[in-house]
């Protein structure tokens, strides 16, 4: 090569100038308009332009870094898997957002609501869920681990035709065993194996691939859910507008707030939303105006999420042209929640 023609580097090097692995750098000129076009296509791989490519990293490095979002209720069945599903295909579908879904909840409704339940027992058997990731904090730390951060994640994961930039880490029943196990592993050298930090250390080369993570926590206050929380930049409260449902907020504020405080990270309360809201229920309606004039509890949403009767076809995995045919009469109400939630984001930033 002469000296005045341009220094030329490939794939594996970009990764190594951007300190990621190679599948980050493969999803960014998959997805990134802006990454630079390759000066040749050879039998090894494509080759770039190292002024362009350094040029492009700087940039990226600028742009404001995404959103990871919890969701969590200590209640099951207050709607919570479904307004996570729901935002995020609404998100990517509506918005053309790229987003993640991280589904830490053993039941793993949204994986099921994503992928379906044939291509979730394929991935369980064959270990590429996120159980894999926690049992390997399980193992002699002479073991090498299993987990599979590329295998794992599932691409344009939905079954909704108009949504193709919403990608999955799905959940297994394995992790109910998992989760009580946690609590006796040993930190580690350097604390690296710090039980809180399992899933921020596993998936920090993807993040960046994203405009937002949405993360279904399991119903309690557990160590995969700390996991979860470890990777957020704030939490949403789904919850049903009744006293057994609404129970649980103030020990979530104060757990997450602890929890906060000891990794020294800010966690914002983003907001509780009225989910499953019947407008003839005196119940429901008492409900959400005691919430709205609490001040020592999160704010509450601006759109509730109206009880609908076609809104449990939304668990089926089947083939949906669109959202509306998805979430039905619901879609509305979930599309307004993903705008006000978009608007305060972009505000806080």
């Amino acid at each position: 090569m002469r000296d005045e023609d341009p220094e030329l580097i490939g794939l594996s090097e970009v990764a190594e100038l951007a300190t990621v692995g190679a599948s980050a750098v493969a999803n960014w000129r998959a997805r990134d308009p802006t990454f630079p076009e390759a000066i040749a296509e050879l039998r090894s791989g494509p080759v770039f332009k190292t002024t362009q490519i350094r040029r492009y990293l700087v940039n990226r490095r600028k742009v404001r870094m995404n959103h990871v979002i919890s969701t969590i209720n200590l209640k099951g069945g207050v709607g919570k898997t479904t307004t996570t599903a729901a935002l995020a295909e609404i998100l990517a579908g509506e918005f053309n957002k790229r987003v993640l879904a991280i589904d830490l909840d053993p039941q793993t409704n949204l994986t099921t609501m994503l992928i379906g339940e044939d291509r979730w027992e394929e991935l369980n058997d064959a270990g590429h869920t996120l159980a894999t990731l926690f049992r390997d904090a399980l193992r002699d730390e002479s073991e090498p681990g299993e987990f599979d951060l590329e295998k794992t994640l599932q691409r344009d994961a939905s079954p909704v035709q108009a949504v193709r930039t919403l990608d999955l880490l799905p959940s297994s029943l394995d992790l109910i065993d998992i989760q009580g196990r946690l609590g006796s592993i040993t930190s580690g050298r350097f604390f690296a194996n710090a039980a809180a930090d399992l899933l921020r250390r596993a998936v920090k080369p993807v993040l960046p691939d994203y405009d937002y993570v949405l993360v279904d926590c399991p119903p309690n206050l557990g160590i995969v859910t700390l996991n979860g929380l470890r990777i957020s930049d704030g939490y949403i409260i789904p919850t049903i507008p009744d006293i057994l449902s609404t129970y649980g907020i103030p020990q979530i504020q104060r757990w997450v707030k602890a929890f906060a405080t000891d990794i020294a990270e800010d966690i914002a309360e983003l907001g509780i939303l009225v989910a499953k809201f019947r407008v003839q229920a005196t119940v429901h309606v008492n409900t959400v105006a005691r919430l709205r004039t609490r001040t020592d509890f999160p704010p509450v949403f601006n759109q509730v999420v109206r009880e609908t009767g076609d809104l449990s076809r939304s668990a089926e995995f089947t083939s949906f042209g669109t959202l509306r045919q998805r979430y039905g009469s619901a879609f509305g109400d979930y599309r307004a929640v993903a705008v006000e939630l978009m608007n305060l984001l972009d505000h806080e930033t």
